[in-house]
């Protein structure tokens, strides 16, 4: 709604004064056959983004073309993405092709985008002119390294603004905070769940983001977590601070009573109105035996891990439970397959492999009995090479979070193909 758009522009604009400035945003974002900014962003004079640039069919060529867009601009205060992935793949972009993104900018020549519209290529040509200071400078702070790149590159830049930085965005955000995005905050404004907006983050500061549901733009119900078998489903005014919440929403024509599959926490209230944060998705779930681990505390057990393994750092990772694997599983029990991309390691020795189901077996006791029963078998992990998991984003072929917990036989072949170790 409308609405949103303009109670997102006053907390922004109240916390970050020059945000709102003419062209001082960058936009980098990809929706499929539409180059328009995510639902709910509001006034194009703030990108200095053309919208010809989200033409692209392909995901990755779109955010490098964005991103050359957003390098032009010096004097950015903002920048601006649909999911805190997209932003993460653009500046893993800027890692790889800055000499071919320098070049660009200082001649002024939009280097060959196969699929894309000639009127689209035409507008976004003119739009380039030589900048060689600008290519002089991109090359002089990259060949310095990336920490910090973002405040190097665009020295006036005052925040990242993000549609989704929780759940498995989370680790996005958590990757660009320590490395390129050094020192800048992030703010996640809009919260939405089966296609429709339900709230707005009015603290762009406070580094978890919460969210006031605003009653108006859609009927949600929620079903009480602790609740007996057959809970029954609450409103707004009935809400308690503290507890957890599934989310029902009826907002799209022929959806009625939807189960989102987001679990809510209430965090307390805005005047009258809950405010709430985001704590997990029910379809994230790991359970081949009824031990059902969510996404979140799997992450923290995979967090926990890592710091077991010396020089490790995290760059992404999926889990497969050995059902969708079919006769590729060979006789063993049942099992979970991560597969996993690193930095700073080439490999694993396979009592470091193991420390994560040790840590999984410390943190869920009900695993640690299956494990002990002989009814799961040991977790088995899996290395694939740098750039897999921007190849898995890029065939989702939506700008979705991506899910952490493959169910498609399709992207399970794809992630096996990257397999190193």
């Amino acid at each position: 709604p409308p609405q949103g758009s303009l109670l997102y522009l006053d907390a922004l604009g109240a916390a970050f004064p020059r945000a709102l400035a003419r062209r001082g945003t960058a936009l980098l974002h990809w929706t499929p056959g539409c180059p328009r900014a995510p639902a709910g962003w509001p006034l194009p004079t703030l990108y200095c983004t053309p919208a010809a640039a989200g033409a692209l069919p392909s995901r990755a060529a779109a955010l490098r073309v964005q991103l050359l867009f957003a390098l032009r601009q010096r004097a950015l205060h903002v920048l601006e993405a649909g999911l805190a992935a997209e932003l993460h793949d653009a500046l893993v972009a800027l890692r790889t092709e800055w000499p071919q993104l320098a070049q660009e900018l200082a001649l002024g020549r939009l280097s060959p985008q196969p699929g894309l519209p000639e009127g689209a290529r035409d507008q976004l040509q003119a739009l380039l002119t030589p900048d060689a200071a600008r290519a002089a400078e991109l090359r002089a702070e990259c060949a310095r390294g990336f920490e910090g790149i973002a405040l190097r590159l665009w020295p006036q830049l005052e925040v990242v603004v993000v549609r989704t930085a929780h759940g498995t965005e989370q680790l996005y955000c958590d990757s660009l905070r320590q490395a390129d995005c050094q020192g800048l905050p992030f703010y996640c404004p809009f919260y939405q769940a089966a296609g429709a907006l339900l709230g707005i983050n009015l603290w762009p500061v406070e580094p978890v983001p919460r969210f006031l549901l605003y009653p108006d733009w859609a009927f949600c119900e929620f079903l009480p977590c602790l609740a007996n078998k057959e809970p029954r489903t609450v409103l707004l005014d009935e809400l308690w601070e503290g507890r957890e919440y599934g989310l029902v929403v009826t907002a799209q024509p022929g959806e009625y009573r939807c189960r989102t599959g987001e679990v809510l926490k209430v965090t307390g209230f805005h005047k009258q109105c809950p405010v709430v944060e985001p704590v997990r998705r029910e379809g994230q779930t790991l359970s081949v035996r009824g031990e059902s681990i969510p996404e979140e505390q799997f992450c923290q057990s995979l967090c926990r891990t890592l710091r077991m393994w010396p020089g490790a750092r995290l760059i992404d990772y999926v889990c497969v439970e050995s059902s969708l694997l079919g006769d590729s599983s060979g006789p063993c029990a049942p099992h979970y397959e991560v597969f996993m991309e690193l930095q700073g390691l080439r490999d694993l020795s396979e009592g470091q492999r193991y420390k994560l189901d040790q840590c999984l077996q410390e943190d869920f006791p009900i695993y640690k009995s299956f494990r002990f029963k002989g009814s799961l078998g040991p977790l088995r992990l899996h290395l694939v090479r740098p750039g897999s998991f921007t190849r898995l984003r890029e065939a989702l072929g939506s700008p979705m979070p991506m899910p952490r917990v493959l169910h498609e036989e399709q992207l399970l072949r794809l992630i096996q193909g990257l397999v190193i170790s």
